[in-house]
């Protein structure tokens, strides 16, 4: 019974989760109906030497049917060197698909979309690493010369002068990935910081950010810093454009992707490179770590999986209307993407301590051998 109930179901809810250890698991949310269009505001003065910009984006929530805007935030990247590469929607297969934002040492595609401030639709030219400072443009960045000195100006340009959100499809901005950015994709990088998944979720649970609610004129659209709602934001200054609320009867995905995961019982075990400090002793530490870490997030889905199992036994036996296995489907599809979001970033706090770890005991080694 519970097959035929996934089959109903499946036409309104359909979330496609991978997961590789080392490189972040890209989340693509098939939704029926596309994002609004990006609104116009200001960006918050950098709060301190360090941040980099991550701009804003509408994100979706299944159980509201419902797009949500996530401000654009100035964020510490994982490690010295790396750059922020944007989430973006893209048309494909009847639906619209979120494509998850990366950090890596060259940001890559991110589906011609002009979020502004250095990401005009190709690369970022908001600043620059030199070493292991960040160099700011302020030809594009809002930073106060006074205190933070690296800086430069230089022109931008723009690939797309609107304000479309998303790539393909009926008005969507026509752009494709190049050779470069394909192998730009392949590097090793890392998804979303901590702060930054945080932050999306304060948005999530922020009614007023909802599109439905602010039609495109979201009451916060940027932040100094990940989370700062309260006090160290900015309002939109307008929409993007007509705000066009979707049909009521329109559908929140479509399903001719395969190979897409609902469940718990669905989701594959996450494999662990063996860890590689330079020390023995280091790295039978962080295998320790890994092995403790594994057994966790295997008793997060034998958990998860026998809740929506009994949920399943609970529709087939009161009957449940195809709206009650709708919504049911939903929260499903919600809860093992925000469980995977989880196991990813407890993977990146594990990487991230191994790398600084390993550059620790490299410094080490390089001091130890020059002469006194």
């Amino acid at each position: 019974m519970r097959t035929g109930i996934v089959i109903r179901s499946v036409l309104f809810a359909v979330v496609m989760l991978a997961f590789s250890h080392g490189a972040f698991g890209q989340i693509g949310i098939s939704v029926g109906f596309g994002p609004p269009l990006l609104p116009i505001y200001e960006q918050p003065l950098l709060p301190g030497d360090g941040y980099l910009w991550a701009p804003g984006y509408w994100g979706y929530d299944y159980s509201a049917n419902d797009y949500y805007w996530v401000p654009g935030t100035w964020v510490y990247p994982p490690q010295p060197g790396f750059l922020w590469t944007p989430g973006y929607w893209g048309w494909g297969g009847g639906g619209y698909y979120f494509n998850q934002g990366y950090w890596g040492p060259t940001v890559g595609y991110y589906g011609g979309i002009n979020y502004g401030y250095g990401y005009g639709g190709y690369g970022y030219e908001g600043g620059r690493w030199e070493g292991n400072h960040f160099v700011y443009n302020t030809s594009v960045n809002r930073v106060n010369t006074a205190v933070v000195h690296n800086t430069y100006t230089a022109p931008v340009r723009n690939v797309s002068e609107s304000h479309v959100s998303f790539n393909g499809g009926n008005g969507g901005v026509e752009a494709r990935p190049t050779a470069e950015q394909e192998a730009f994709a392949k590097e090793q990088h890392v998804g979303p910081v901590e702060a930054q998944t945080q932050h999306m979720q304060a948005a999530r649970s922020n009614p007023e950010l909802f599109a439905s609610a602010n039609r495109g004129k979201p009451p916060i659209a940027a932040t100094s810093k990940p989370g700062d709602f309260t006090s160290g934001f900015v309002a939109s200054k307008q929409a993007g454009g007509e705000y066009k609320a979707p049909l009521p009867d329109a559908p929140s995905a479509n399903v001719s992707h395969a190979g897409t995961i609902n469940h718990a019982s669905e989701l594959p075990s996450h494999d662990f490179k063996a860890p590689n400090t330079g020390s023995a002793e280091s790295n039978k530490s962080y295998q320790q770590q890994l092995n403790e870490l594994s057994v966790r997030e295997a008793r997060d889905h034998e958990n998860l999986e026998q809740q929506q199992e009994e949920e399943h036994q609970k529709a087939t036996q009161k009957n449940y209307s195809d709206k009650q296995i709708q919504q049911m489907e939903r929260r499903h599809a919600q809860q093992t993407e925000q469980l995977e979001q989880q196991h990813a970033t407890q993977h990146q706090q594990v990487e991230q301590r191994q790398s600084s770890q390993s550059s620790s005991k490299s410094q080490s080694n390089s001091n130890s051998s020059k002469p006194h």
